[in-house]
């Protein structure tokens, strides 16, 4: 709710601000509860607000008054809707949500520029990150863990921008996504055995396809007794019962331009704390070289996602990252780096429907001897059977082709159960 739904827009707006500014004086010793009662205190006491408004809609408006000082104004309605998958805000006059996969625009609008952007600024600072318009672009999260982006102008040319991803409170599982026809009892039987026995696995897919979700999910298969480190951008992933657990986030430049760390940075530093496992929540860039580096130098079961169409793109473009970032090595070696380094691609999308499902899993091979590219077998691929209810059905099925490399599970004991 903004204050601009009520009536006689100009009035209530300088009546709101001068309530805001009233608390404000006092907003820094007051409590959540002690300044609400504080907003209240004034409402009530405002002749154009008792002769315009009934009781309700007086108590919607400081809580619209309180959301814009504590909470994130008109949009704390919608973090409260868990339904809700993704709010986005293309501006002050545009608020966009996804639910139940599909988007739809809401009819929310903030007062002006400035106060989404006082929003943005309370979101930003909050995570302890900086934006401003020399440094416009930054992600960040939420309290409950979601994740944010924000871009502001002159880069974006439509106003302040700003993308909520949102979580479930209740992380999923393997078995939530088997209920979800995300995957099938099958294919969650052979990913644990291949997660027990330290298989190197990499999460593919589009943007919004379930990735971070899934390797939550995939990591409920990891021993509790093992030591994990986490490195990610903003810090999301949730994992249970893991007590040995290292969390590791990225930091900007500050407006000096100085304490940046990188994911490479991290990942670097990661391979001097006795990691048993490293799990980096998104390769994008240069850390690519240093992932994999990890992965074939002792640190097997490590797991990492990134952006790609399919598992032979997300190969691709592991090695545009590589040669991009300067590393200096021929093609072949990156391939040789890539093809020792990852056992697995999972590859996840985003159906036409909206549903989220796992589409492919295979196994990386060596290097194929007359074309010199890396060797791709597909182990399980998803199967569409039909179209029922505005919902696509089938699952995952087994392609006939095995598992060629069984070292690791001979190495854990495992053999018998692929």
């Amino acid at each position: 709710m903004s204050v601009s739904d009520f009536p006689d827009e100009r009035k209530l707006a300088a009546e709101t601000d001068r309530i805001r500014e009233k608390a404000e004086q006092s907003a820094g010793t007051l409590g959540d509860e002690e300044l609400m009662t504080e907003i209240e205190r004034e409402a009530m006491s405002s002749e154009i607000l008792r002769g315009s408004m009934t009781i309700s809609e007086i108590a919607r408006f400081v809580s619209a008054v309180f959301a814009e000082m504590r909470g994130l104004g008109i949009l704390d309605p919608l973090l409260k809707d868990t339904g809700i998958t993704e709010i986005m805000v293309n501006g002050p006059d545009a608020v966009f949500i996804e639910k139940n996969g599909k988007t739809e625009k809401t009819g929310l609008r903030f007062e002006s520029e400035k106060r989404l952007e006082d929003i943005i600024q309370r979101v930003v600072g909050r995570g302890g990150r900086e934006v401003n318009r020399a440094n416009p672009i930054v992600d960040t999260r939420l309290p409950d863990g979601s994740r944010v982006n924000v871009v502001l102008p002159p880069v974006s040319l439509s106003g302040a921008v700003m993308t909520i991803r949102r979580f479930p409170d209740k992380p999923l599982t393997v078995p939530d996504l088997i209920a979800l026809g995300s995957l099938t009892e099958e294919a969650a039987e052979f990913l644990s055995t291949l997660v027990r026995a330290k298989y190197n696995i990499f999460i593919s897919g589009g943007t919004g396809s379930g990735k971070t979700t899934f390797l939550g999910a995939l990591a409920g298969f990891i021993p509790p007794d093992e030591r994990i480190i986490t490195i990610e951008d903003s810090a999301e992933l949730t994992l249970n019962g893991i007590e040995n657990l290292v969390r590791l986030e990225v930091r900007n430049a500050n407006s000096a331009g100085a304490g940046k760390v990188t994911v490479s940075d991290l990942i670097r530093s990661s391979l001097r704390m006795r990691p048993e496992r490293i799990i980096v929540g998104e390769v994008r860039g240069e850390e690519a070289i240093d992932m994999l580096q990890a992965m074939n130098t002792g640190h097997d079961g490590s797991v990492s996602t990134g952006h790609a169409n399919s598992p032979a793109d997300m190969l691709g473009r592991l090695e545009t990252m590589v040669l991009q970032g300067g590393s200096g090595l021929p093609l072949e070696a990156v391939r040789r780096q890539i093809a020792s380094a990852i056992d697995i691609i999972v590859h996840l999308s985003r159906m036409r429907d909206g549903s989220r499902r796992t589409v492919e899993i295979s196994e990386i091979g060596g290097l194929d001897p007359l074309s010199g590219e890396i060797e791709i077998e597909r182990l399980f691929v998803f199967r569409e059977e039909g179209f029922c209810d505005g919902r696509i059905t089938g699952g995952l099925v087994k392609t006939g082709a095995g598992l060629r490399n069984r070292e690791k599970l001979a190495a854990a004991g495992l053999s018998s159960e692929i």
